[in-house]
């Protein structure tokens, strides 16, 4: 689930994203939808976990917003035909009222949804003001997203491959790729941009892929695998899991966030 300018491998994601599914539903079941509520799936990409969400707006309607075009792609045939759904392309950075009713959305819903996205976002603070902006007073934020020691030491030998002789002409200009963020300062960060009953806090998902390869070349690796020529990718991803235990375990630390505008 994407909120920038990425470009994803939808279908693969769609078929491979069993934990990211997983982690989504139990968000959802914390937002608990009553129903009739106008929602955000914010980061909405190829649309499994906005499927569970309809289930439970029978009278409600359901915005889905994603940066990459792939996925948005993918969640239009999921939902084809439902006119409870409305999808665009955006950077979460730019949610506004006004980008809303360029969208035939109302300019302020009951709830923003969020999961595994949040992390590909470097300005929180600016992600958080535009999601303030486009709530009712009231209404929820409830997400998820990489916290802190997210995948570390999955990162580790990522950054170990790039930087080492063969690929660092690669990778000389790149800025930080993730925002994996502690629970008090997001805390901080939502009260600034105007929120209330603000909670967060991190939880350990470890996971252990059962196609390493496919699963880390579509989740974690694309932003760098898009600076490699073609031929270089395989063996830039192979190098990564070559430095990696066997099995490949990722120490997933999500940060859940839950918070409501005053």
């Amino acid at each position: 689930m994407n909120s920038g300018p990425r470009e994803w491998d939808a279908k693969t994601y769609d078929q491979i994203s069993e934990p990211q599914f997983q982690w989504g539903v139990e968000v959802l079941d914390r937002l608990d939808p009553q129903g009739g509520e106008s929602i955000i799936d914010a980061g909405i990409g190829s649309g499994r976990v906005a499927e569970k969400m309809l289930e439970r707006l029978p009278d409600g309607r359901l915005t889905g917003v994603d940066g990459s075009s792939e996925m948005i792609k993918v969640a239009g045939e999921r939902f084809a035909g439902d006119d409870r759904v409305i999808l665009f392309v955006s950077d979460l950075l730019e949610l506004s009222p006004k980008l809303l009713a360029d969208h035939d959305v109302p300019t302020a819903v009951d709830a923003l949804f969020s999961t595994a996205t949040f992390h590909w976002i470097l300005d929180h603070d600016r992600l958080f003001a535009a999601i303030h902006s486009v709530l009712e007073p009231g209404g929820r934020l409830v997400a998820q997203c990489g916290g802190a020691g997210n995948i570390a030491d999955h990162a580790r030998a990522i950054a170990t491959v790039a930087t080492s002789d063969e690929y660092a002409q690669y990778f000389e200009d790149m800025e930080m790729m993730w925002n994996f963020a502690q629970p008090d300062e997001t805390e901080e960060r939502l009260r600034r941009a105007g929120f209330q009953d603000v909670r967060c806090w991190l939880e350990d998902k470890p996971v252990q892929p059962s196609d390493p390869y496919d699963f880390t070349t579509t989740v974690t690796l694309g932003p760098h695998l898009t600076r490699l020529p073609e031929e270089a990718r395989r063996p830039f991803a192979e190098a990564v899991l070559e430095r990696s235990v066997d099995p490949l375990v990722l120490n997933y630390v999500r940060l859940n966030i839950d918070a409501r505008r005053a």
